[in-house]
C-alpha cells in the first residue's frame, strides 16, 4: 500500500502546527477585542444553497447523500454565514459580528492548476449596518490581521462596484452585452473589454471575432466602462472616476467610497492602499467596496472582502453586510518569503515569460520596442533564462506561459489567447499585441457531412479529435453539440482519415494543410491573436508591469488598449 495523502491534502506536522495554533489565537483574540463572537458552520452544505447566494467563490467538491440530496464541501464560509443571519437569526436585532477560523475545501477548477484543496479560512462578518464607518473598520480589521500573521509587506487593492453598475443600468445596452461585460471584469480580460466597449463605437475586432450586440448603448457610457477598469493610484484616482463618470449621472457611492478611504488613511493606512477599479468582480456576490491584499513575494491573493448587501436576501429577510476572509497557509507562505526576500520587488528583475515557436521573434521585436535590453534573447542556446539589467526572461513553451505567471514564477508573459483559453490560468490580460493571428477551426473529410449528421441523429453525439480538449469542449457546450473528445499530441488531420473521428479543431493560419489533407472548414471556433498578461498580485505591486503594458499597448498596430493612468517607463 502507497500510504500518501490524496493530492492537494496535506498532513500538518508539530512545528508547523504550533505556528499555526499561535496566529489563529493571536487572530482570534484580535477580533474578539473589537466585539466579534465565534460562529461555526457545517463541513456541508446543499449546494442549491451555495448557488443561491450568487457566484461560487470556487468549484465545490459535490457528492450525493442517502436521500439523493447535491451536497457541496464549503468551498466559503461567509454564504453559509449569510444563510444563517437569514434563517436562524432572522429575529434578532442587530448589527451581528461573527469570527471565525474554519477549513474551505475546493477543487482545482482545471488540471493545470498545481492547488491545495483543503485550506484554513479567518475572516469576520459585521451584519445589519452599512456606511463608510463600518467599511473603514472592516478593511483596518483585514489589514491588522494580516500583520498579526506575519505578512507586513503587501498592497491593498480597493474599489466599489456601484460605479459601474450605475455605469451599465444607465447605459441603454443590451443585456447580453451587459452580461459580457460583467464577465470580462470578472475575468481580468481587459482585452474581451476593449473590445465590448470599442464595438459600441463602431470599432469591430479585425480577427472577426463575434461579439454581443450592444444594443442602444451610448457611446460615452460605453467609454467609461472600458476606461474604468484602467483607473488606479492613490486618492487622486477617485477624482479621476468622479471626473470620468459624474458627467454621466453616475457617481452612485462614489462619496461614501472617498470617505472610506480617507478614513483609512487617517488610520495610518495610505500608504498601503491602492484605488483600483480592475478588482471589481463577483457582481452578484458584491455590491459596493471590494478590496484584495496582494504580497510582492506571493503569486496569489492572501485574502480579500467587500459589501454584499443582497446576499442574506437571497435566504430570507435581507441585511446589509460587510466582511473579509484570508487563507492562513498563503499568509504564513508570504510571511515566510518576505522574511528571505533581501529587498522589495522592484529590487530584483522583472521575470517576463517569453514563447518559443512561432511568436518568439514579434515576442522579443515587442519587448525591445518597448525599451527592454534583450540582449541573448534572439539565440539563447541551450539556456532557459536569460539575464538582462533589470529583467529575466523565462524561456517556455506557449502553452507553459500562463502556467508560470498565474503561479508567480513569472511577473507576466506573451502567448497566444489559445493559450491562456486553453491553460483557464488565473491572469490578468492586458494588452492584444497584435500578431501570431490564427484561426481555431471544426473541419471534416471533404464531403462527409451529410453521413457524419445523419451518424449523430442516430448516435446522439460526434467524436472530435483535437490537441485542444479545453478550447473543443467550452465550443461545443456553447453550441449544444454532444461530443466525445480524442486528446491527441498532433497530426490531428489523420483522424478523420482513418475512421479515429469525425471531425477535428486545429489551430489554422491559412487553412492550406487542411486542404491538402482533403479536409474542409465546417465550424469557425475561436481566432487567436498574442496577449500580454500578468499575474494579478504582481500587476498590483510593482509598477512595472503597468508601465510595461501601457508601453507595449502603444507600438501595437491598430490597438484598442487605454493606457492605465500613473503608469511608468518599464525601461527606466
Amino acid at each position: 500500500m502507497n500510504a500518501v495523502t490524496p493530492s492537494g491534502f496535506r498532513d500538518v506536522l508539530a512545528e508547523e502546527a504550533l505556528a499555526r495554533e499561535a496566529i489563529t489565537r493571536a487572530v482570534a483574540d484580535l477580533f474578539a477585542a473589537r466585539g466579534y463572537v465565534p460562529i461555526e458552520t457545517p463541513t456541508l452544505e446543499v449546494m442549491d444553497v451555495m448557488r443561491a447566494g450568487g457566484r461560487m467563490p470556487a468549484s465545490p467538491f459535490k457528492f450525493f447523500d442517502s436521500h439523493d440530496d447535491l451536497l457541496a464541501m464549503r468551498p466559503d464560509v461567509t454564504l453559509q454565514i449569510a444563510r444563517a443571519c437569514a434563517t436562524r437569526m432572522a429575529a434578532e436585532e442587530g448589527p451581528l459580528r461573527f469570527r471565525y477560523t474554519q477549513r474551505v475545501f475546493r477543487e482545482a477548477e482545471t488540471d493545470n492548476q498545481v492547488v491545495a484543496r483543503e485550506l484554513t479560512q479567518c475572516g469576520v462578518e459585521c451584519i445589519g449596518e452599512r456606511g463608510p464607518a463600518v467599511d473603514a473598520e472592516i478593511v483596518a480589521l483585514f489589514a491588522e490581521a494580516l500583520r498579526l500573521a506575519g505578512a507586513t509587506d503587501f498592497v491593498l487593492g480597493i474599489a466599489t462596484v456601484g460605479v459601474l453598475r450605475a455605469l451599465l443600468e444607465r447605459s441603454g445596452a443590451a443585456e447580453l452585452w451587459k452580461l459580457a461585460v460583467l464577465d470580462a471584469y470578472h475575468d481580468s480580460d481587459f482585452v474581451a473589454l476593449d473590445r465590448l466597449c470599442g464595438a459600441v463605437a463602431g470599432r469591430r475586432p479585425e480577427d472577426g471575432a463575434e461579439l454581443p450586440d450592444p444594443g442602444a448603448a451610448a457611446p460615452a457610457y460605453a467609454d467609461a466602462i472600458g476606461r474604468l477598469a484602467r483607473i488606479r493610484g492613490g486618492r487622486e484616482a477617485i477624482e479621476e472616476v468622479r471626473a470620468l463618470v459624474a458627467p454621466l449621472g453616475c457617481v452612485a457611492d462614489l462619496d461614501d467610497f472617498q470617505d472610506t478611504c480617507d478614513r483609512l488613511a487617517a488610520a495610518g493606512l495610505a500608504e498601503r492602499l491602492l484605488v483600483d477599479f480592475s478588482v471589481v468582480s463577483s457582481f452578484n456576490y458584491y455590491t459596493g467596496i471590494v478590496f484584495e491584499a496582494a504580497s510582492p513575494h506571493l503569486g496569489a491573493p492572501l485574502g480579500s472582502g467587500g459589501r454584499y448587501d443582497r446576499m442574506i436576501g437571497a435566504y430570507g429577510i435581507d441585511r446589509p453586510a460587510a466582511g473579509f476572509a484570508f487563507h492562513l497557509e498563503q499568509t504564513m507562505a508570504a510571511a515566510s518569503a518576505e522574511a528571505a526576500a533581501t529587498g522589495g520587488r522592484a529590487a530584483r528583475p522583472l521575470r517576463i515569460a517569453v514563447p518559443k515557436g512561432s511568436l518568439n521573434a514579434e515576442a522579443i521585436a515587442c519587448l525591445e520596442e518597448a525599451g527592454l535590453d534583450v540582449t541573448g534573447l534572439a539565440s539563447p542556446g541551450r539556456s532557459l533564462v536569460i539575464s538582462n539589467p533589470g529583467v529575466d526572461y523565462i524561456i517556455v513553451r506557449p502553452s507553459d506561459a500562463p502556467v508560470f505567471v498565474a503561479l508567480g514564477a513569472a511577473d507576466c508573459g506573451i502567448c497566444g489567447k489559445d493559450s491562456l483559453q486553453e491553460v483557464g490560468a488565473d491572469v490578468v490580460e492586458l494588452v492584444d499585441l497584435r500578431f501570431g493571428g490564427c484561426r481555431f477551426v471544426v473541419a471534416e473529410a471533404a464531403g462527409t457531412t451529410a453521413a457524419i449528421e445523419e451518424r449523430y441523429r442516430k448516435l446522439g453525439s460526434m467524436r472530435i479529435a483535437t490537441k485542444y480538449p479545453a478550447i473543443t469542449r467550452a465550443h461545443f457546450a456553447r453550441t449544444g453539440t454532444q461530443v466525445e473528445i480524442v486528446y491527441l499530441h498532433g497530426n490531428v488531420e489523420l483522424a478523420p482519415m482513418v475512421g479515429l473521428a469525425e471531425r477535428i479543431v486545429d489551430i489554422t493560419a491559412t487553412g492550406t494543410t487542411l486542404a491538402e489533407n482533403n479536409l474542409e472548414i465546417v465550424e469557425e471556433v475561436l481566432a487567436s491573436t498574442a496577449r500580454f498578461f500578468a499575474n494579478g498580485c504582481a500587476l498590483r505591486t510593482d509598477e512595472r508591469i503597468v508601465g510595461l503594458a501601457r508601453t507595449l499597448a502603444a507600438h501595437a498596430p491598430h490597438h484598442s488598449y487605454a493606457p492605465i493612468a500613473g503608469a511608468s517607463n518599464p525601461a527606466g
